[in-house]
């Protein structure tokens, strides 16, 4: 499909989205606005999803003109059960988006109508495989919050934007789309409030660029895995790059992550959905993923993509059921309890399988800080855990400008090296930040791949060296930077200031000459 057209596509979506920003700005603020939008739209994919669904099934059985929009409730009511096992929810044609939408003008109690559907959505998933999958998913779409406005009327109005708002928007059929075009326009929201994000939503958003690094450096080589992971997988953007790179299809039993924040939680299941990723094939859980690991039971994983936060606080060591974890006793110390960056790299590891690659985005100071840290460095240089770590350039991520770094880890390394790549100059400079080229992306992981010495950019380092190094594993420790200052030849320096020194000389005795003239 030609790109123009896919642009194009794409545009008209990030239009169509300003637009509803644009109705609605002053009343809802920007982060909250996120939500209803990626409710509302969630709530239309999973409708059309369904209805797409049953009129491809009665299609297929020779009911070419059948559409279930049109059918009665109590006529639908017999697929009840039948649907919630293979599609894991149901939804009577009266409340599907496209009916609810279409009499929404003249309801005057849209927002029940409204709160009525997505509970019975929630509920008609109890019981059944699919019910954690649904579970309290529409929970941050207040359609009674005074943030829509001050009256019912006034709330009633604004909904009834959204819904033609969303409604209006150019999705197309999912298969004639050369865009993701639900999951692009999730994608497009979440960037649009990602510099508020840390402020007002608790989510650290990782840019696409970083994604996509990230996890074509996790899958190098494999046309298929068994499963990906992502430790603190915020809105899941990580762990559906790995669906974009290798087709949802190739990662054979789906998607698992964990997640603190309940609206990010929230936001990840719906996020799931919006790319077409059946309620079996996902299993996101919403505890701290440190103290309360929710998916013992499915580990290990072959890959593991994660950009985990930053540098915050943990029990650590004031839990003494901590240090005997499996996941952290074998360093035999637990990270600082202000700094939790190695016990998710721990957690990590621990969960990796032996083919598996785990690709985590790090806070810089864990490579070169004294104490405990040090020791779990150490604890995973001397196992020989390490494959790689990756400067990458500052100014990456929407709220920091810190210079973030990549550590690869794998358990089933063919030598006793660790590859070190200094990438801080792989970018383009866009507006105040810096952002990661294709070219850049593509150089980065050809270098991961053949481990090869590149002056300035890469350097292959033996255990004995990092050892000699105190365990440090900075990047510029091990490969130097090139000096772009002007080479200077010192010798042909001399002979010139030798030259001046002496024409400086003649043009003395000359003057001297000329003053004693004037003088005499």
């Amino acid at each position: 499909m030609p790109d123009n057209r896919k642009e194009q596509e794409r545009d008209e979506l990030h239009r169509a989205i300003w637009s509803i920003a644009d109705d609605l700005r002053g009343s809802v603020d920007g982060w909250d606005f996120k939500s209803y939008v990626l409710g509302i739209m969630f709530y239309r994919y999973i409708s059309e999803n369904l209805t797409n669904y049953i009129n491809d099934g009665e299609a297929a059985a020779g009911a070419v003109d059948f559409d279930y929009a049109l059918l009665s409730d109590e006529d639908a009511e017999g697929a009840r059960e039948d649907l919630v096992n293979t599609k894991g929810f149901f939804i009577l044609p009266s409340e599907l988006f496209c009916n609810v939408r279409k009499k929404a003008p003249n309801d005057e109690n849209l927002n029940e109508t409204l709160e009525g559907v997505f509970r019975h959505i929630e509920e008609s998933a109890k019981g059944s495989a699919s019910e954690d999958d649904f579970s309290g998913l529409f929970d941050d779409i207040d359609v009674n919050s005074n943030k829509l406005g001050g009256t019912v009327a006034k709330r009633n109005d604004k909904l009834v934007k959204l819904l033609n708002g969303v409604g209006d928007m150019n999705l197309g059929n999912y298969k004639d789309n050369t865009i993701d075009a639900f999951g692009d326009a999730y994608e497009y929201l979440m960037s649009m409030y990602a510099s508020n994000a840390g402020k007002s939503g608790g989510e650290f958003f990782t840019p696409q660029e970083v994604s996509e690094l990230l996890t074509r450096i996790a899958v190098i080589g494999k046309k298929e895995v068994n499963k990906v992971y992502d430790p603190a997988c915020g809105s899941g953007s990580l762990l559906l790059k790995s669906a974009k790179i290798l087709g949802k299809d190739n990662v054979r039993q789906g998607f698992f992550g964990q997640e603190i924040n309940i609206t990010t939680y929230n936001l990840c299941r719906i996020n799931m959905f919006l790319h077409d990723i059946d309620y079996d094939k996902f299993d996101i859980a919403n505890e701290d993923t440190l103290i309360s690991p929710q998916h013992w039971d499915d580990e290990p994983f072959e890959v593991i993509v994660s950009n985990p936060p930053y540098s915050i606080k943990w029990e650590g060591d004031d839990n003494p059921v901590l240090i005997n974890d499996p996941r952290f006793s074998p360093a035999g110390v637990l990270a600082p309890k202000s700094k939790a960056d190695l016990a998710f790299i721990m957690h990590s590891l621990s969960w990796l399988a032996t083919n598996g690659v785990a690709s985590i985005v790090c806070f810089p100071g864990i490579m070169y800080r004294g104490g405990a840290e040090k020791k779990i460095r150490q604890y995973l240089i001397d196992n020989n855990f390490i494959d790689c770590i990756i400067q990458l350039p500052d100014n990456l991520f929407f709220g920091t400008s810190i210079a973030t770094c990549i550590m690869v880890l794998k358990k089933s390394k063919t030598d006793n090296k660790t590859l070190f790549i200094d990438a801080s100059k792989e970018c383009i400079k866009v507006t105040n930040s810096n952002k990661l080229t294709e070219e850049n992306i593509s150089k980065i992981v050809s270098e991961v791949f053949t481990r090869e010495d590149v002056d300035y950019f890469a350097r292959l380092v033996p255990y004995e060296e990092i050892k000699e190094q105190e365990y440090n594993l900075s990047v510029s420790t091990y490969v130097e930077q090139e000096d772009t200052r002007e080479k200077i030849d010192i010798t042909e320096l001399n002979a010139r200031i030798k030259e001046i020194v002496a024409r400086e000389e003649v043009l003395r005795t000359e003057i001297d000459k000329i003053i004693a003239e004037i003088e005499n």
